[in-house]
């Protein structure tokens, strides 16, 4: 025998977009048994009065003292939960996203328990978030604006030369301030929604030789900026392509997948074991001139309780720490940023099964197919 929603009833999930969930004891039919029980008593009542000779205004009576006592019991068991919502809303609307309803009815009224539950824990999740942007946030100007202040009182006070390293030192960190505060934009952008695609056929492999040219350029500049300071960027990691075919085409944004690949480079670097291999990784699709991406490092991996949250903002993941010395966890909003500039395009992006280290594959769909 089945066990499907045929054998439970009509009963569709009204998150899922399945339509109206249908209840066997609903508020309409409370009421509706409501007045026929009403009509039933004063039905009753008035063919005892005929049988026995009573007289009518007492059997009117007797009918509005029973009726008014259904009506009081059955309104009690709708207003009740009502005055319960009303209070959770209440104190949702002055910030306190702890309360809840209690979901034990099988009606209209234990969906709408249900709903404001959901709302409740979505908004509980966003305050949440915000807290965390704030701390975040803070937490990352505060270490090159110390590193920044700590220069300049140095020079200020006489202790340092405004020599070329010294000046060095404060240029890395105010660049480190204006690569957050372009992260932060972008995040900003993502919010409001306000990037436009600019699609356009494109080939992949020089495409992507580019990008990692780029990357290789940028970590050499970093690191010759870093020298005189003591601490270390990571150059000792080897980038490799690898497309196949080579004449490769896609249609795309190339400013908005630039970034996507630049992000995860760039994380798949920090968490790479020194003298590693990162590994991007390009084949044709499904559909005409459709991309899957993969970019694959050798570093710990991701834990797979963890998939579900690597794209998620500030989420450094359970592997935080990277494998170069001196090098910082970053923002965690690289791989945030990678997925809104996916989703844009329609794609997907996940992380995937890897034997060694961790495997990021991009799905993006191309152009739409024609109809047949």
């Amino acid at each position: 025998m089945s066990d499907g929603p045929a054998a439970h009833g009509d009963q569709r999930d009204p998150w899922g977009g399945g339509g109206r969930v249908r209840h066997p004891f609903s508020v309409k039919t409370k009421l509706g048994a409501l007045v026929v029980i009403a009509v039933l008593i004063t039905t009753g009542l008035s063919m005892i009065a005929v049988h026995t000779k009573t007289e009518l205004r007492f059997i009117m009576v007797f009918s509005m003292i029973a009726t008014l006592l259904i009506t009081q019991f059955v309104a009690h068991s709708l207003t009740a939960p009502l005055d319960e919502m009303n209070a959770v809303a209440r104190s949702i609307s002055h910030g306190d996203y702890t309360r809840r309803v209690r979901e034990n009815r099988r009606d209209e009224l234990g969906d709408l328990a249900q709903t404001i539950n959901r709302m409740a824990d979505e908004l509980a999740a966003q305050d949440r978030q915000r807290k965390e942007l704030v701390a975040n946030v803070s937490h990352e100007l505060r270490t090159p604006i110390a590193g920044l202040r700590a220069v300049l009182e140095n020079i200020v006070d006489g202790v340092t030369e405004a020599d070329a390293e010294t000046m060095r030192t404060a240029l890395k960190q105010t660049e480190r301030l204006g690569r957050l505060v372009e992260t932060l934009l972008d995040l900003s952008r993502l919010d409001n929604g306000v990037v436009p695609l600019k699609k356009r056929r494109f080939e992949v492999w020089p495409y992507l030789s580019g990008v990692l040219k780029e990357a290789n350029m940028v970590a050499s500049a970093r690191a010759g900026m870093a020298s005189g300071s003591g601490s270390h960027t990571r150059t000792d990691v080897h980038l490799r392509l690898d497309v196949s075919p080579l004449d490769l085409t896609a249609h795309a944004d190339p400013e908005r997948i630039h970034q996507v690949v630049a992000n995860l480079i760039d994380n798949a670097v920090k968490h790479s074991p020194p003298h590693g291999r990162v590994t991007v990784k390009a084949r044709r699709g499904a559909q005409p001139q459709s991309l899957d991406l993969e970019v694959i490092d050798e570093g710990p991996g991701i834990p797979r309780s963890e998939w579900h949250r690597v794209f998620e903002r500030f989420n450094r993941g359970a592997v935080s720490r990277p494998h170069g010395p001196g090098s910082d966890g970053g923002t965690g909003l690289g791989l945030a940023i990678a997925r809104w500039a996916v989703d844009l395009h329609g794609g997907r992006i996940g992380v995937a099964e890897s034997e060694r280290g961790c495997r990021i594959r991009i799905t993006l769909p191309g152009l739409p197919s024609l109809p047949s």
